[in-house]
């Protein structure tokens, strides 16, 4: 993903009904835990003022399910609501940028379906509740629950493909995922979530290796109680590799609750070991390129190493580190690495065959 994007942070939240029915087999200490660090990582989203909230979300069965199952659909009515466990949900939606947002995504290879009707449910008024926000929200609904469900790697496409639209509109955006982590509701796994698994994801996700999600199939998913992932994989497209600045575990008895925000974070910029060339190291790639191919440019370098070095348009700094033959330094300068050390290497070899 380009390092040029609008994403400015997002959050993957939990959403267990149990946050707002609070029967009594819940622990209300790993409730409140949820919702402060929910809260926590709402106040800091709200700080980066985003122009745009798109929150990802499951479906449970309740309007993309028994009559049609898109994999995914945004909604593009100006306003929704929705009701659970005595609860009122009611947001705004940018109805232009949805819109906008379904054009874009088209010219880009994705199909999504679009809705003005769809209502809230759980999954979206929960994390939404919790992280305190009050604004409008565009939403897309995510199919994780409906056999055939897209591929981990179509989310994860679908989420860049958003980060691009909304990039291109210069939106600065913040990106919610809501769902996860290890559940089985309805089954006779409900009580035995996969912490250990989830805990592995969780440490391959802290390191900013978002892209790692890709790599889980509809097989393991589903035996690892983990469908909704795919809401994260979508967020995860759109936010790129970078890492969190919150992540946080809490295990219940049915449902391991993960919470991540990126509050502030940049893309992860490192370095390649293996750059592209620089236009200014076009020189001193060509004299170390020579050395390693060509035995007569090491034959002249080996008899006058600064004599080799006036041959090429060097720097001060690129000659003296020819001259001495400073692999590191050269390096340091941004050269690329095999270069001089296949030079190095041959210029050693023919020395010691004299």
């Amino acid at each position: 993903m380009s390092t040029t994007t609008t994403i400015v942070g997002g959050a993957m939240l939990p959403h267990a009904p149990q946050f707002f029915t609070l029967p009594d087999t819940e622990d209300k200490g790993t409730v409140a835990r949820v919702q402060a660090v929910a809260a926590e990582i709402g106040d800091k989203l709200r700080a980066l003022d985003p122009d745009l909230w798109i929150i990802f979300s499951n479906d449970h069965a309740e309007q993309f399910f028994h009559g049609i199952a898109p994999p995914f659909t945004i909604h593009v009515g100006g306003e929704a609501g929705g009701e659970f466990a005595g609860r009122k949900f009611h947001w705004e939606i940018p109805s232009a940028v949805s819109f906008e947002l379904v054009r874009q995504l088209y010219r880009q290879g994705f199909d999504p379906a679009f809705t003005s009707t769809a209502k809230f449910d759980y999954a979206m008024g929960i994390p939404l509740t919790h992280i305190g926000h009050k604004g409008a929200v565009l939403p897309i609904f995510v199919n994780a629950y409906l056999p055939p469900q897209p591929t981990m790697e179509r989310c994860y496409a679908f989420g860049q493909a958003v980060a691009r639209a909304v990039t291109n509109l210069g939106l600065r955006t913040v990106v919610l995922a809501s769902g996860g982590m290890s559940h089985f509701p309805g089954t006779d796994r409900y009580s035995h979530p996969e912490l250990d698994w989830d805990n592995a994801v969780l440490d391959r996700l802290r390191t900013g290796n978002l892209k790692s999600l890709i790599g889980y199939d509809e097989t393991e998913l589903d035996d690892k109680g983990n469908i909704e992932l795919r809401c994260w994989a979508c967020a995860a497209g759109a936010l790129g590799e970078r890492k969190p600045d919150i992540v946080s575990m809490e295990p219940s008895w049915h449902h391991n609750y993960a919470s991540l925000g990126w509050v502030g974070a940049d893309l992860l910029s490192l370095e390649p070991h293996y750059p592209t060339i620089k236009p200014e190291l076009v020189q001193i790639t060509s004299a170390l390129h020579a050395l390693a191919h060509d035995r007569d440019a090491r034959s002249a370098y080996i008899a006058d190493p600064a004599a080799y070095a006036d041959r090429y348009k060097l720097t001060p700094e690129q000659r003296q580190a020819l001259v001495a033959f400073d692999a590191p330094a050269i390096v340091a300068m941004g050269a690329h690495p095999l270069v001089p050390f296949l030079a190095n290497m041959q210029v050693q070899r023919q020395r010691g065959a004299k």
